[in-house]
């Protein structure tokens, strides 16, 4: 048995280097949820409230798609090479898209930062969801746009190294994580075509000055039709990790290949025409379109509880090879000094509790109660921001060593930083569903009304300004923890087998499911006519009512503290 590192070095190097860029990412971002959290609670405050949106934009972009992103480009290049047995086609076009994305990503940044030093006359204080009438610097949608166009050509990347294998391979079952990594970009492919129409025809030329009025309306659909599938974007790697290499970990097997393929389908078909759900409180969208936009989310449960079954049932049955006995004794005997097990098993506790908060989201009349208060943040803070966030750290610890030839420096050090992660963001996100339940607000650095206070029912709202500030502190402890151990795993001395890197075969292989599981050109059709059926008329009829671009010409935007256009950007 060899390494990843020793079977495919060109391949290795370039996981490496989005690793880098994922992990950097993670660091500054973390570091701006500190400034966050100590500031909106009024425990400390190093900057005026006029650049907390700087902040806050940094924060959600360099964590929601940077850092998740790019760790997803390392993964699935892992997962597709390791799964075919095959290096990639063309390394030159691998490190394309890697200078392409990483170019995109900085320019975004630049822009955002640069917002800090009003001297630069730049600035992208659009926050993570960027929408109009808020209007950013040109680099900074250009940078998105180039970091669209270049998971586009990673994506391309994987279907030709899987071409390749097909042509190999006539009449075999796709391997398992290519088929996760392949469904998954076709949604991607679908979904980013409504943000990069939105970025490439509408921001970029208004930004410029070549147009001066645009739709809020309509620009702010297009980025909700990519908006809720970039969630399972975040997701699927999250997915893929536990599918294939928790069970691994747990000392036994997947329970079930079909099941997975089932639930990928069900992502790839469900996750683009969903997206109205999170427009519930906009005016010019018919209702019936958002009753069909919640009915629609509804059915994405069923993905998730396949999930949880599957999961937990492979889970249980590493347990028993272990020894483990009993209905819940076995839990005992799982290996929870290994800080990559439970770091995924702690993200997948997490990921239930956001799928309640989820559900609230979903149903339009309670939706109305909560949409714009702290409550939203405290569910995405659940999912991409445990499920997704803990899971990547959980798995770089595994994965890692894999692509260095190198131990990793502290297990315990692992093992206090996911437990650490977990602690911080049970109290955040419990401060945060209950503050939002109070109707404190999200998105502000000033989360008070004059002359008005807010009361809680069990406790008080400094008891929950506390829970967010430590919970944001842990957070960043975290981070500081799992980065320190990752820089000095790398520079630890090489040894033969650092760790297994073998995944075994599935109880239940992929010879038991229907073939058609694996016809990608079907379920590429078939969620190609949902988004269709799902959007055109709604985005005919916004066209129809305010034209392409609008008719109101753009106001510029001043933050003056306790007013940012609330209502706009809600």
């Amino acid at each position: 048995m060899s390494l990843y590192v020793d079977e495919y070095p060109e391949e290795a190097k370039v996981i490496k280097a989005t690793f880098l860029v994922s992990f950097v990412a993670l660091g500054i971002g973390a570091f701006f949820g500190l400034i966050q959290g100590l500031h909106r609670t009024g425990f400390v405050r190093i900057l005026p409230s006029t650049d907390y949106y700087t902040i806050l934009t940094g924060h959600g972009v360099l964590l929601a798609l940077v850092f998740t992103i790019f760790y997803l480009l390392g993964l699935f290049t892992w997962a597709v090479t390791r799964s075919l047995e095959s290096p990639l086609p063309n390394i030159k076009l691998t490190w394309a898209w890697f200078g392409l994305t990483t170019t995109g990503a900085t320019f975004a940044a630049i822009a955002i930062v640069a917002g800090l030093f009003p001297s630069l006359d730049m600035s992208a204080d659009v926050l993570y969801t960027f929408y109009a009438p808020l209007q950013a610097h040109p680099l900074f949608y250009v940078g998105l746009a180039m970091f669209i166009i270049g998971t586009w050509m990673a994506g391309a990347d994987w279907f030709l190294a899987f071409r390749k294998w097909r042509s190999e391979h006539p009449d075999e079952r796709i391997p398992l994580q290519t088929f996760m990594v392949l469904t998954t970009m076709v949604m991607w492919y679908l979904s980013t075509l409504g943000v990069a129409i939105s970025v490439v025809f509408f921001f970029i030329p208004w930004s410029l000055g070549f147009i001066d009025t645009i739709n809020p309306l309509l620009t702010r659909t297009l980025f909700w039709y990519f908006g809720h599938p970039v969630v399972y974007f975040w997701l699927m790697p999250a997915y893929l990790l536990w599918y294939t290499v928790l069970p691994k970990l747990s000392g036994g097997r997947l329970f079930s290949d079909p099941l997975a393929r089932v639930v990928f389908v069900l992502f790839l078909l469900l996750s683009t025409p969903v997206g109205i759900h999170h427009q519930y409180l906009d005016p010019g969208i018919a209702e019936g379109f958002k009753f069909i936009a919640m009915t629609n989310t509804m059915f994405l449960l069923l993905p998730s509880l396949l999930t949880a079954f599957t999961v937990v049932a492979s889970m249980e049955h590493g347990a028993r090879q272990r020894g483990g006995k009993g209905y819940l004794r076995w839990l005992g005997v799982l290996p929870w000094r290994d800080p990559a097990f439970t770091g995924m098993a702690l993200a997948g506790l997490m990921f239930a509790a956001g799928g309640f908060s989820g559900m609230i989201n979903a149903g339009m009349n309670i939706n109305y109660l909560v949409h714009n208060t702290l409550w939203v943040p405290g569910h995405f803070h659940l999912t991409v921001g445990t499920a997704v966030a803990l899971t990547m750290m959980a798995g770089a610890y595994w994965l890692v060593p894999q692509l260095t030839g190198r131990r990793l420096y502290s297990r315990p050090i692992g093992l206090f930083q996911v437990v650490t992660w977990f602690v911080g963001m049970v109290l955040m996100s419990n401060a945060m569903h209950r503050a939002g339940l109070l109707g404190i607000p999200r998105r502000t650095a000033e989360p008070q009304y004059q002359s008005f206070d807010f009361t809680a029912t069990i406790g008080s709202v400094a008891e929950l300004r506390a829970q967010i500030a430590i919970g944001a502190a842990l957070l960043f402890l975290s981070v500081v923890l799992f980065l320190f151990n990752i820089l000095l795993s790398s520079i630890e001395d090489p040894i033969e087998m650092p760790v297994d890197g073998r995944i075994p075969a599935p109880l239940s292989g992929a010879s038991g499911s229907p073939v058609v599981l694996d016809n990608l050109k079907l379920w590429t059709a078939i969620a190609a006519i949902l988004v269709i059926l799902a959007y055109v008329i709604p985005l005919a009829s916004i066209i129809r009512d305010a034209g392409l671009f609008g008719r109101t010409v753009a106001v510029p935007v001043l933050i003056d503290g306790f007013n940012l256009l609330l209502g706009v950007i809600a």
